[in-house]
């Protein structure tokens, strides 16, 4: 059997694209995650990995698809071979049947690894540079019209802590910061 694997970075971006490649290339099978690539905890990789046998080709539009990283490319491709499953990456033309496709597929890994820490070092200079202008400020901090009044509560020991984060809908991080701010 062909499985398709598809993967987009968030729900809001669209796979029509790789959905009609698979229906291009008569797959019959897709699993598709809408979450980041940076790790392999992603519920329909995992399916999928279970899902395939013996003689099945797993087919990715291309490899930053299936994984960001060059270890958790070969471990996942490594995962398929041990299951006699092929692995096919579209654009790059990568078959792991062949000594040639398995050094390929190591070789565009680190590159697509390459690309991934660019972009992160832009964004995080991206930033820095609008710091400095006074253009970037962060998140705007959650403002609760009744935080001071459960807070008052909670340090009369009228309810618990955790009761007033629940009431306000904060993290303990965030409480806690947010009192120590409070009382400065």
């Amino acid at each position: 059997m062909k499985i398709g694997y598809i993967r987009v970075s968030t729900r809001e971006q669209n796979t029509i694209r790789q959905e009609y490649m698979m229906e291009a290339l008569g797959v019959d099978e897709v699993y598709i995650d809408r979450m980041s690539g940076k790790n392999t905890d992603r519920p329909e990789l995992k399916k999928m990995l279970d899902y395939v046998r013996k003689g099945d080709t797993v087919i990715v539009e291309s490899i930053s698809r299936f994984a960001r990283n060059t270890r958790d490319l070969l471990g996942l491709t490594e995962q398929l071979t041990a299951k006699g499953v092929e692995f096919v990456s579209q654009k790059e033309a990568i078959d792991t049947t062949t000594p040639t496709g398995k050094f390929m597929l190591t070789v565009f890994g680190a590159v697509a690894e390459l690309e991934r820490e660019y972009i992160l070092q832009r964004q995080r200079e991206g930033i820095a540079i609008a710091k400095a202008q006074g253009k970037y400020t962060g998140r705007k901090p959650i403002q609760h019209p009744d935080f001071e009044m459960v807070v008052k509560r909670w340090r009369n020991g009228e309810i618990t802590a955790v009761e007033a984060m629940k009431r306000l809908n904060m993290t303990s991080s965030t409480f806690y910061r947010r009192v120590r701010y409070l009382h400065k």
